[in-house]
């Protein structure tokens, strides 16, 4: 542990948090409000942007974001890797954990974050990487519920008046293209892309969507004729003349605005949890797509598909930070999801045939 503190990372940051900063502004998601000061007024016209739709009035915040131009410390911090999930390669986050905080550096672009009982502050080259700070943004949204006993589910999510719809992916993925579809049924609003908070309440599982748009891949985007114009037309028409197993394997990521696409109202992070669907499918089968009930604790298997890691920010209400090698518990995720109906979907992958079930099962809201 280094011998650095929190006051010390904080008094190092003070001039330029006291001298420079735009005027605030307040984000509030599930009844949490977030400020957030920023030093660069490029940057804050990004991130005014992206959370239009979650800008609230001013207000008596709960947590202030500090978003800094780089800065040099005037002190050593030792940082040590923080382990990779299983099959992702190369180095992405690294951790410093102070006395009473931690400082996490990401790697590859060489961002810093303080994270510690009321301070959350990015510093270093942000306007060269604002969606690590949406993400930091984020992160603070799901550290303030998963302290409150909300379980994060690696998941998109859509919601009629009546019914939410969770999907995760095991082999094969395809959540986010299954979702977009799924946008085209009557009466669905935009939950989540990636990460779901849920937590069982006395009438069925509550869940809440953070406010991360969409980042989606190439294939997404090609298989989606509501999509065409949202990247170059010749780098559209490449990517449609790939071959479909390297179109499925690209990895570049674009944002997708959801009201910019399906016209404002489209988005409510905020959803009653009725169905969730594990993406068990395989380009490699010739068996007809099919979406099974099962029962969860009888198939604990498909937990590895919900289950997400708090990650290197997150830190307990008891006070320790969560490290690369804390086991996550099988069986709160199987409490907050009592009473869901849980779906597995296997045979080949037929984003029509599956688009097809939704509409039949979100339509019966209606």
């Amino acid at each position: 542990m280094n011998e650095i503190s929190v006051q010390d990372v904080v008094d190092a940051l003070r001039p330029q948090r006291a001298t420079s900063t735009c005027d605030p502004v307040c984000l509030g998601v599930g009844g949490f409000v977030i400020e957030v000061r920023c030093t660069s007024q490029a940057l804050l016209a990004e991130l005014l942007r992206y959370f239009q739709h979650v800008i609230t009035v001013p207000t008596d915040p709960d947590l202030t974001v500090h978003v800094l131009n780089p800065i040099d410390l005037p002190f050593d911090v030792e940082f040590n890797d923080w382990a990779r999930e299983p099959g992702k390669a190369g180095r992405k986050d690294a951790i410093a954990d102070l006395a009473d905080g931690r400082l996490v550096l990401k790697v590859r672009t060489g961002l810093r974050f303080l994270q510690a009982p009321g301070w959350a502050v990015a510093f270093g080259p942000v306007e060269d990487h604002p969606n690590q700070v949406i993400n930091f943004i984020n992160t603070q949204i799901l550290n303030k519920f998963q302290r409150e006993d909300w379980v994060a589910c690696h998941a998109a999510a859509v919601r009629t008046a009546g019914k939410g719809l969770a999907i995760s992916g095991l082999s094969g993925g395809g959540k986010s293209t299954t979702m977009l579809r799924l946008m085209e049924v009557a009466g669905t609003q935009y939950v989540t892309n990636d990460r779901l908070l849920v937590r069982a309440t006395g009438k069925g599982a509550e869940a809440l969507g953070i406010p991360k748009l969409p980042r989606i891949n190439p294939g997404t985007i090609v298989t989606n004729s509501r999509l065409a114009g949202l990247i170059d037309e010749d780098r559209e028409d490449e990517l449609r003349n790939m071959e479909q197993d390297e179109l499925w394997h690209l990895e570049e990521k674009y944002d997708l605005f959801i009201d910019d696409i399906y016209g404002p109202g489209r988005i409510s992070h905020d959803a009653q949890l009725t169905d969730f669907w594990v993406l068990n499918w395989s380009r490699n089968s010739r068996a007809p797509t099919a979406v099974s009930r099962v029962d969860l604790p009888q198939r604990t298997d498909l937990l590895s598909a919900i289950m997400k890691s708090p990650g290197p920010f997150f830190q307990t209400r008891e006070g320790p930070f969560w490290t690369d090698s804390t086991p996550l518990d099988p069986g709160a995720y199987l409490t907050a999801l009592e009473g869901v109906r849980i779906w597995e979907v296997t045979g080949q992958i037929d984003f029509d045939a599956l688009f097809d079930a939704g509409a039949e099962l979100l339509g019966g809201d209606q």
